[in-house]
């Protein structure tokens, strides 16, 4: 009998390819699934991955089988209770069933979704699909690649720092196992039939003498199978992925007077969050510079930013001449990529929307790659929407969209940032 053992190198990263073709295939579904997700998500772990669960019907294979052939006889008994157009009642529920669609079994076990994770990594790179930053330059990137080294599966050769000693010894064992395994069967049978024969009264000498040499020849063949041997050996494998060194600044302006409740800011920084998340996939190194107002701006941090109560009136011209001052004083230069988020419920001076208008056109978009207002109300629009679809209209890098509940948040955001032809080619 002859033993060929596969000495082919396997493919790196062999699961994460297999992880990737199972994403690929049910795409649609996770799509669908990472969308529902935005909007039930909690503020705090945007940034995290997400539980998937994909309905049982969406994954199942097609199964062949044998079907019933043959001649048969059939003998269908009649009835004496019903005739052809009598109406019966449904039978009544009985232990275990319900009124849903599903099956239901007695056993106390039922068949459910299909449920697994994904991790940061595919779910944003799920919910960021087909978007792209408009008013990208190459210029703006700085001539320095950086790398970053990640787990890449496994491989046979490399260096003994990488040994993985666990895989190794499994793939050792397995090895023996399948190749040993017929000679271990062979060796027990004849160690059972020379058993037999030594309890046997009749003189069986010869018979003996040939099985201890066949058992002598068994162990010493599986013996000389080595313990390990260098096909069994696997390393830990890293590679290196190129990352943006550029950078960029994010301006989040808000609206903090008595208009703007809690609930209202919660859906601003949702918004917040996706674009930050979204900048970092382009650039390296993002700032955010957080900026409230009511009749006076501030620059403040996070926590400040989301959760302080304030009273008063509301002008927001404040919040714009103050990142006009900042960017003067900090991101001058010419390295910097300026983005800006405005939140707000719309309330404004009258007098002061005018304004908003001419600082935004004059000073700040002529600086910035892209300016987004948010206009969270159930209101009808007041004067300072009606100055800014105007900049809109003026302004290819200002966009102005209007959010009623929670679940606006990432259908708006996809229109923000939608790939066209144009962005497809930026930088």
């Amino acid at each position: 009998m002859a033993h060929f053992i596969d000495r082919r190198l396997n493919s790196k990263g062999k699961s994460t390819l297999n992880r990737q073709r199972f994403l690929k295939r049910y795409k649609q579904q996770i799509k669908r699934a990472v969308s529902d997700a935005v909007g039930q998500r909690s503020v705090t772990d945007v940034e995290s991955g997400e539980h998937i669960s994909i309905p049982k019907q969406d994954i199942s294979e097609p199964l062949f089988h044998t079907g019933k052939g043959g001649k048969r006889t059939v003998v269908h008994p009649g009835n004496d209770q019903f005739t052809a157009g009598d109406r019966i009642d449904r039978p009544p529920p009985q232990g275990g069933q319900g009124s849903g669609q599903g099956d239901a079994g007695n056993s106390g076990e039922g068949e459910d979704d299909f449920t697994f994770s994904i991790s940061k990594d595919e779910y944003l790179d799920l919910l960021f699909e087909d978007l792209a930053l408009p008013n990208l330059k190459n210029s703006q990137f700085d001539q320095v690649v950086q790398y970053e080294t990640y787990r890449a599966g496994f491989q046979t050769d490399g260096v003994p720092t990488n040994l993985d000693i666990v895989r190794s010894l499994k793939g050792s064992m397995a090895r023996r196992v399948a190749l040993t395994a017929a000679d271990r069967r062979k060796l027990r049978e004849a160690e059972e039939e020379l058993e037999a024969l030594k309890a046997d009264k009749h003189d069986n000498t010869v018979a003996i003498i040939e099985l201890e040499k066949t058992i002598a020849q068994l162990k010493a063949k599986i013996a000389g199978v080595p313990f390990i041997d260098t096909f069994d050996l696997r390393f830990k494998n890293y590679a290196k992925k190129p990352v943006p060194t550029s950078k960029a600044v994010m301006f989040c302006l808000m609206d903090v007077s008595g208009s703007m409740d809690q609930a209202t800011k919660d859906m601003a920084k949702r918004f917040y969050i996706l674009l930050y998340l979204f900048l970092s996939r382009t650039y390296k190194n993002v700032e955010v510079v957080y900026i409230r107002h009511h009749t006076q701006a501030k620059e403040v941090d996070e926590q400040e930013f989301f959760y302080s109560q304030e009273t008063g009136g509301t002008i927001v011209s404040s919040a714009l001449k103050l990142m006009d001052e900042i960017i003067r004083e900090r991101y001058q230069d010419s390295d910097w990529n300026i983005y800006a988020a405005q939140a707000s419920d719309g309330d404004n001076w009258a007098d002061d929307s005018p304004h908003c208008r001419e600082i935004l056109i004059k000073k700040l978009l002529p600086v910035t790659r892209y300016f987004a207002y948010i206009e969270i109300t159930e209101r009808q629009h007041q004067s300072l929407w009606r100055e800014y679809q105007s900049v809109e209209e003026a302004c290819n890098n200002f966009v102005c969209k209007h959010i009623i509940s929670v679940s606006d948040i990432y259908p708006v955001f996809r229109e923000l940032f939608e790939k066209t032809s144009e962005t497809s080619g930026g930088g």
